[in-house]
């Protein structure tokens, strides 16, 4: 049986848009759904599931932001961000709610598609079971499993939710134990975004993973920070 197309759901007041990117992304062999603002995209989740939302920034009412929070609470839904503004704070901010990538308008179409094929390969599926023995696709440290065919960190046997960028921070971190990883190593392994010589977001990725894994992180065991060169992810740390 054929497996089911991804299905994505376009949230952006501009209906030329949304009717462009709806006919190029189906003929990508995706279903596609488009509406123009928070109430239409809430009615939408109501009916159906989304495997990835397309949110424009700059919205009537409830921006793109604050839709972001609210889907990012409730839900895993890798989310990649549109902003005409393009500006450096606006990505940061989207990173700090949850988004998985950020694209500044006008953009290729192409260069949509790429990213949203990105986003898809490394997203975590909640509904994907754990195979049952450790295999050579897992890591460990600490309490925690990083299992890399089911795209999940377990602590002591518990998922803890990861955003699908936060996954491959994390996943990056692990395949390179105890290396100082500059920032710009950092993006040129982190796929689906555009390089700034001003560009914060990998700090900002770094800030949310330690949210989740570190004790605390205002003092970081696992992800610690070497000043001056980047980041090194110390698996044998203890959490006592």
């Amino acid at each position: 049986m054929a497996q089911a197309p991804d299905k994505l759901l376009i949230v952006d007041d501009d209906a030329g848009l949304r009717d462009l990117l709806t006919r190029y992304l189906a003929g990508e062999g995706f279903a596609v759904a488009a509406v123009p603002d928070g109430p239409a995209m809430d009615a939408w989740l109501e009916r159906e599931h989304a495997d990835l939302v397309v949110l424009d920034l700059m919205l009537p009412g409830e921006d793109g932001l604050a839709l972001a929070r609210r889907l990012r609470s409730r839900d895993d839904v890798p989310i990649i961000m549109l902003s005409a503004r393009g500006e450096d704070v606006d990505r940061i901010v989207g990173l700090e709610v949850g988004a998985d990538d950020y694209l500044g308008k006008p953009f290729n179409p192409r260069e949509l598609l790429a990213r949203i094929r990105a986003v898809l390969r490394r997203r975590a599926p909640g509904s994907r079971p754990l195979t049952g023995a450790r295999s050579a696709g897992s890591y460990t440290f600490g309490p925690f499993r990083l299992d890399l065919e089911a795209q999940r960190l377990l602590r002591d046997g518990e998922e803890v939710p990861l955003t699908t960028g936060e996954f491959t921070l994390l996943r990056i971190f692990v395949e390179r134990p105890n290396r100082v990883l500059s920032r710009d190593t950092l993006v040129d392994l982190i796929k689906g975004y555009d390089r700034s010589p001003f560009d914060r977001s990998i700090d900002v990725r770094v800030a949310r993973l330690r949210g989740k894994i570190e004790k605390d992180s205002h003092e970081p065991r696992y992800i610690r920070t070497v000043w001056g060169e980047g980041y090194l992810f110390a698996p044998d740390a203890s959490e006592t």
